[in-house]
């Protein structure tokens, strides 16, 4: 094992995971708790703060050298603050400074260089450096979970963006007309494909949920027996989702589309139709060759990209060429 290690977080609308990991992204340690994503500012920060303190009573927390945030967006990574449209309370809320000063996680992180990064930014580090996009020079990597996010690989590297939101496709509209979102806008594909928007759907259609589990992993158990309402929920989604990835193929030219997060856990009910409506949205030649691809880092990917742009933030502060924030994430390229 490496003597260096790096310590992640991330941080999304349904759970903060915590973990340890080795020079090569190797999970050493993890952890993980539900996020009172509706609770105060000050709860969710002790929830985070909690996870950060688990690490650091880790006997192996003396060989970590960096911390690396993952945070569900928006995200301004020269700001340290973040703004979750699933976490009501955080509107550009400073996650690095608070977090780094909390009594509980303060001395422990005291001196860490600490990168902050979108989780879609984080998840497409990840799955570059790791998984399923790994080898290929332009990707695009979705999370599909209580929100869509997802990040961008052009030329081999991670591009973040100025503020560390590029390629935040849950906030393009898909539908000119419809619903109005958190956000701000109306129709975004995180409203109609996230894993909250499928449930929703469905039982507004009609679902019966077995039980007293109304959630998305529910309506893909359903589809699998055949349940019409349920399929209708995800072919829905899975349109939302085509829209979102053709139109960036297009724009950028990608070889391959990464789905990983909680509902690309329905497996074919959400990748069958997936493939079936980019054979419409991805109609010119040049947008159609690219791959569809499932995660392959599952729950980790988060925490594997966030400390690979730890990591290469903190080398690039090494040799000083360029300089980077203790903030920011650079693009990364993989070793």
């Amino acid at each position: 094992m490496s003597p260096s290690l790096t310590a992640a977080v991330d941080l999304g609308g349904t759970k903060i995971s915590g973990a340890l990991l080795d020079a090569d992204g190797t999970v050493l340690t993890l952890l993980q708790r539900p996020t009172p994503a509706h609770a105060p500012a000050e709860a969710v920060l002790h929830s985070v703060a909690e996870v950060l303190e688990q690490l650091a009573a880790d006997p192996l927390w003396a060989h970590v050298s960096s911390l690396g945030i993952a945070s569900a967006g928006p995200v301004d990574i020269a700001r340290g603050t973040v703004s979750p449209v699933n976490i009501p309370s955080w509107r550009d809320f400073p996650l690095v400074e608070r977090l780094t000063a909390h009594a509980a996680v303060a001395q422990p992180a005291a001196g860490l260089p600490t990168v902050l990064v979108g989780d879609g930014v984080a998840m497409a580090a990840g799955e570059h450096w790791r998984g399923a996009a790994r080898g290929f020079a332009d990707a695009l990597c979705l999370v599909v979970s209580t929100g869509v996010g997802a990040g961008l690989v052009l030329d081999g590297a991670v591009r973040p963006g100025p503020t560390g939101n590029a390629g935040h496709l849950g906030h393009i509209s898909v539908d000119l007309d419809g619903e109005p979102c958190p956000c701000g806008s109306r129709g975004c594909l995180e409203g109609i494909a996230s894993g909250t928007a499928i449930a929703r759907r469905a039982l507004r259609d009609g679902w019966r949920p077995p039980g007293d589990d109304a959630s998305a992993a529910a309506v893909a158990a359903s589809a699998r027996v055949g349940d019409p309402i349920a399929l209708a929920s995800f072919d829905r989604a899975a349109q939302a989702l085509a829209a979102g990835i053709a139109a960036t193929a297009t724009l950028v030219e990608i070889g391959v589309a990464v789905v990983g997060g909680g509902v690309a856990q329905a497996g074919e009910v959400l990748f069958a139709p997936l493939r079936l409506h980019l054979n419409t949205y991805a109609a010119l030649p040049f947008a159609r060759g690219f791959q569809v691809r499932p995660a392959l880092l599952g729950a980790e990917a988060g925490l594997v990209g966030a400390a690979a742009l730890a990591q290469g933030a903190q080398a690039q502060q090494a040799t000083q060429a360029p300089a980077v924030s203790s903030m920011q994430a650079s693009a990364y390229e993989p070793r």
